[in-house]
């Protein structure tokens, strides 16, 4: 009874003490080891023992992170205030180094792209950054990752997820578009009637070769005015008493 008793107590104590030696890493986790606050060794996922009191294990996540840009005022080159923001997306590439080198790499990364984002679209007018949001993007990503590059970290990619415009240029845009639109449609208009004074044209010097076709032509107008029922008196005299008609007319004067 005795011998369990001890045995008990060996594994209450001695157990926790066993563990504090014991560091499981999971796949996408590697450990820097410092030992007496030095840098002794690089750990990888799986089951890692390390010397309570003597050495510390600092975990470092190697996956795909984000780094949110918040919604910031910026003035393009044109002196038009924006509100921009974005976000960073980053690995760790070595992990001493994302430790050694820098107290708060994600911290760091995103007063970096903050800067880097102002500077980009403030040498820009705001044409340029509506239009190309890729290119500004690229710019971004390339002065981030170089100030980067020496903590180990690795700028995969930079998006600009909104850019919200004043209430009066937003207005002023807005005026722009209508007004382009109503000069499309005035074209549009225009050429249809060139197009239609064109085939009257050549229709009306197609009739005149054949008094036959433009008799047809006037019975047919007579047809399509009878099949409207509004109140209309339509006088129709042939050709010849017309010629008779004005030959009169012209001898009294």
């Amino acid at each position: 009874m005795i011998e369990w008793f001890f045995i008990m107590l060996f594994m209450f104590v001695a157990l926790p003490f066993l563990f504090a030696f014991i560091k499981i890493l999971p796949e996408w986790e590697r450990g820097v080891v410092l030992t007496f606050g030095r840098f002794s060794s690089l750990r990888g996922p799986g089951i890692n023992f390390i010397i309570p009191g003597i050495q510390k294990l600092i975990r470092v996540d190697m996956r795909i992170n984000t780094a949110d840009i918040p919604k910031q005022e910026v003035i393009t080159k044109d002196n038009i205030t924006l509100l921009v923001n974005a976000v960073v997306y980053y690995r760790v590439e070595d992990a001493a180094k994302a430790v050694i080198k820098i107290q708060d790499y994600a911290y760091a990364i995103r007063q970096y792209a903050q800067g880097a984002l102002r500077d980009i679209i403030g040498n820009h007018e705001l044409d340029f950054v509506l239009q190309e949001r890729e290119k500004i993007s690229n710019d971004i990503k390339e002065i981030v990752d170089q100030e980067t590059d020496e903590w180990g970290i690795d700028i995969t990619s930079v998006k600009i997820q909104e850019i919200e415009l004043p209430a009066e240029m937003k207005r002023a845009m807005a005026k722009q578009a209508e007004a382009e639109r109503e000069r499309r449609a005035r074209i549009l208009v225009s050429q249809g009637e060139l197009a239609a004074s064109e085939n009257l044209m050549k229709a009306a010097e197609n009739l005149s070769k054949s008094k036959g076709a433009l008799h047809l032509r006037t019975l047919q107008t007579v047809k399509e005015i009878a099949a409207d029922p509004s109140e209309k008196v339509v006088v129709l005299l042939p050709s010849e008493v017309e010629s008779l008609a004005a030959k009169i007319l012209n001898s009294n004067k």
